[in-house]
């Protein structure tokens, strides 16, 4: 009788070894974010990656060819230049000023103030960023106005906010607030135990610069600096608002293959070009996915 009952537990696993292997249904739980990259992110990179090898006659390379006219090699070296400069300069001034808000009070108000302000002005771009600057410093903007009553030009030689010079100027307004909030926590993961231990071996400040803290914070620091460029790269509403005309970076020059009012739309060019970008943006990400890799491990 015993030995025909047995342990359930046991029966209970038996059972289940016999029916088969269950299946686990923890999956379930990321069919929505599977759901949603595929519907918004896959789906369209392939219907870009395939439409650049298509034109209104059917299969053509004439798309990819037409990528080295000499126009738009300038807009892509112009979109280059925008995005690895602000990127540099928004890492920069992002760093200091982030690790003035690591070397402060981590709970005090000053820090929680500005950084719900960098959360805020890293997402303040499109039309509106562009309209705050031309009303401040487009030809009749309360501060260009004032600085000319009291005889200062800021445009001696020409309108230079409608220009490469002046996109770098609104670019930095969002850059700069995007490297605080990515940089910080991992000025917040260097440890002060560690700086302790430098100076208690004898270190100086430089020492701990050099061999402790830099060596640390410098993956972190180019993978922000990775993430400011895709960020400036792909950038389009507030270049589209404050340079309406001609094609000064690669994003206006889908646009203008995608709206032009002469009939010379052209959307598999358009879709060359966004292929483009997308391999750009692809390999940067790539690269910043490999830094924050290896920053994560100090960061535990």
């Amino acid at each position: 009788m015993t030995a025909a009952t047995g342990n359930p537990v046991a029966n209970t696993a038996s059972r289940r070894l016999g029916g088969g292997r269950r299946i686990s249904l923890d999956w379930l739980g990321a069919v929505p974010f599977f759901g949603y990259v595929g519907l918004f992110l896959i789906l369209p990179t392939g219907i870009v990656v395939v439409g650049a090898f298509f034109s209104k006659e059917g299969p053509t390379l004439a798309n990819i060819s037409d990528l080295t006219q000499p126009f738009i090699i300038t807009s892509l070296i112009n979109s280059l230049l925008l995005s690895t400069i602000t990127a540099i300069a928004g890492a920069f001034f992002g760093a200091l000023m982030a690790y003035a808000l690591a070397t402060g009070n981590p709970n005090g108000a000053l820090r929680r103030i500005v950084s719900a302000a960098c959360g805020v002005l890293a997402q303040f771009g499109g039309v509106i960023l562009a309209f705050a600057f031309i009303a401040t410093i487009g030809l009749g903007g309360f501060v260009y106005v004032f600085l000319l009553n009291q005889g200062i030009d800021i445009y001696p030689n020409g309108v230079w906010l409608y220009t490469l010079p002046g996109l770098m100027l609104v670019y930095m307004y969002f850059q700069i607030p995007l490297m605080v909030l990515v940089f910080l926590p991992a000025l917040d993961g260097i440890r002060p135990q560690w700086r302790e231990a430098t100076e208690s071996l004898g270190g100086s400040t430089w020492h701990y610069w050099r061999y402790v803290a830099g060596p640390l914070l410098t993956p972190a620091f180019l993978g922000a600096t990775l993430l400011l460029f895709a960020n400036a790269f792909s950038a389009y509403a507030t270049v589209a608002a404050l340079v309406n005309q001609g094609g000064i970076v690669v994003p206006i020059q889908i646009a203008n293959a995608l709206q032009s009012e002469t009939g010379a739309h052209d959307p598999g060019f358009a879709k060359a070009l966004a292929l483009v970008m997308v391999v750009v943006v692809a390999i940067v990400m790539t690269l910043y996915a490999v830094l924050s890799r290896r920053t994560a491990k100090w960061l535990q």
